[in-house]
């Protein structure tokens, strides 16, 4: 089984490339389960469509207690992957990150990798902050690859400085090692120098560039992910080019 986190800022593109890298490996035939780890519980909406709704596991802690079966937090959707939400706080109320500390003990409590027997395990992590919860899926036992989506925007660039930073300081502990970047174009000045020197900076590579495309907003528009709606467009591909890149480590 192979884990592997995505981090990046809000707004940077996370849910939209994991969910496209989840429906290209589940196409090549690998078991996929994919955790969303942000508070807005939006991580799996592209893999769900307008089908199904989703609790997230701090939903079914509030309302359930313990009492809830894995079929209830892990639903299949497209392609069969496997959605799990975090999910968050009530607004004002305790910590964000409490949801990924819950949703990955109650996976592991229920016994989801033993009965879905994934082969590929994808966290879908928010890179505003990596602290408390947020940072429970570098840990040992949880992600072996840590790979940030970056693109030359400062504020992008700044997240990702941060959390390459932390995952620096842990590597003595045994916890994940950083993959590389992830370019999520946005077409600004100097761009790909931006993120090429950023991985320098850090030892590291640029594993994947991904173009600013129309048909990225085409796709969510029908609630389908790239790689499903326009499986021949060159968007496409490169979702399935990085696909290859993240899985083959």
């Amino acid at each position: 089984m192979k884990k592997i986190a995505i981090y990046g800022k809000g707004g940077i593109g996370k849910s939209t490339t994991v969910s496209n890298v989840a429906v290209a490996l589940a196409k090549e035939g690998y078991t996929v389960m994919q955790i969303g780890c942000d508070p807005k519980a939006d991580s799996t909406l592209l893999l769900r469509g307008q089908g199904e709704n989703i609790k997230t596991v701090l939903d079914l802690i509030r309302e359930k207690g313990n009492n809830f079966t894995l079929d209830e937090m892990a639903v299949k959707g497209e392609c069969g992957v496997i959605c799990v939400e975090a999910g968050g706080p009530t607004p004002g109320v305790g910590c964000a990150g409490r949801g990924i500390i819950a949703a990955l003990d109650k996976l592991k409590e229920k016994g989801a990798y033993e009965i879905f027997k994934p082969d590929v395990v994808l966290y879908d992590v928010l890179g505003d902050v990596v602290c408390g919860g947020f940072s429970m899926p570098m840990r040992a036992g949880y992600a072996d690859r840590i790979y940030i989506i970056t693109s030359g925007e400062n504020m992008a660039i700044h997240a990702a400085a941060n959390i390459a930073m932390a995952v620096d300081n842990f590597k003595e502990k045994g916890y994940a090692t950083l993959g590389g970047l992830i370019l999520n174009r946005r077409d600004v000045k100097n761009e790909e120098e931006k993120v090429n020197e950023l991985a320098g900076d850090f030892n590291t590579q640029v594993v994947g560039k991904l173009t600013r495309s129309e048909t990225v907003l085409d796709a969510e528009e029908l609630g389908k992910t790239v790689v499903e709606a326009f499986p021949e467009s060159s968007m496409a591909e490169e979702y399935r080019a990085l696909a290859k890149k993240l899985i083959d480590f």
